[in-house]
């Protein structure tokens, strides 16, 4: 079985989600967006592959908006015209934060600035944990979802929608993928000024982030379990 992983970026990793789909027989295969020599000018041309040719696609997280076009450029069509023919050819899509966002829109629904940002670890309120635990989960993000018709909202909190199913596709708002050395190199790249702007140490989130790996690791084999069995299947 064949996965597409959507990296937009060169600090996000598959991670524990791609650890998960190759132990369940995926053969992954992992295309960058934006290469590290443009992180700060992503405007990049970009051709991505056509929806048929897999078998499951993720798609991943980015530390830009999905409506930005400004600053993202037009690669972003490119996706949201890939994760769009995926869904009406019946290929299940995971979407992870930004990915969640761009299956959002790629469907129908729009994507605007949260109430506030969540940096951190974060539980949610979730009306299936045998799909979406409780948590916690790890976020970081300025957007929130305004869910595509037909989507069912599955998981949430104070601030968004955290977890939806459309079709045979699930988007979630948080960093299921996440690893300590994902965390260390968003704050390397930005994201230590961005937690100072909201009240929150960086070192102390990147403890907190060491100490609850293996609960991280726990929780996306879950995820990831739940959705190719009950979501994708």
């Amino acid at each position: 079985m064949r996965a597409l992983v959507v990296r937009h970026e060169h600090i996000t990793e598959p991670g524990a989600v791609g650890a998960r789909l190759t132990e369940r027989g995926y053969d992954l295969t992992v295309l960058t967006v934006v290469p590290e020599a443009r992180h700060h000018t992503p405007d990049v041309r970009f051709d991505f592959p056509d929806a048929g040719e897999w078998d499951l696609i993720v798609s991943l997280g980015a530390p830009w908006s999905v409506y930005d076009e400004g600053a993202i450029g037009t690669w972003i069509g490119g996706e949201l015209a890939l994760l769009r023919k995926a869904h009406h050819l019946g290929v299940p899509v995971l979407g992870a934060c930004f990915g969640a966002q761009a299956l959002t829109t790629a469907l129908g629904g729009s994507v605007e600035a949260s109430p506030r940002p969540e940096i951190g670890w974060v539980e949610v309120e979730t009306d299936d944990p045998a799909l979406v635990g409780p948590g916690p989960w790890f976020q970081w993000h300025f957007d929130s979802c305004l869910l595509p018709p037909g989507a069912v909202e599955v998981a949430r909190n104070a601030v968004c929608a955290q977890a939806f199913r459309v079709g045979r596709s699930l988007g979630v708002q948080f960093h299921p993928e996440i690893t300590t050395a994902m965390v260390s190199g968003w704050l390397a790249h930005g994201g230590a000024e961005q937690c100072v702007r909201q009240g929150v140490d960086p070192e102390e989130l990147l403890d907190r982030s060491r100490a609850l790996e293996p609960v991280a690791r726990a929780g996306a084999r879950r995820l990831v379990d739940g959705f190719l069995d009950r979501v994708a299947g």
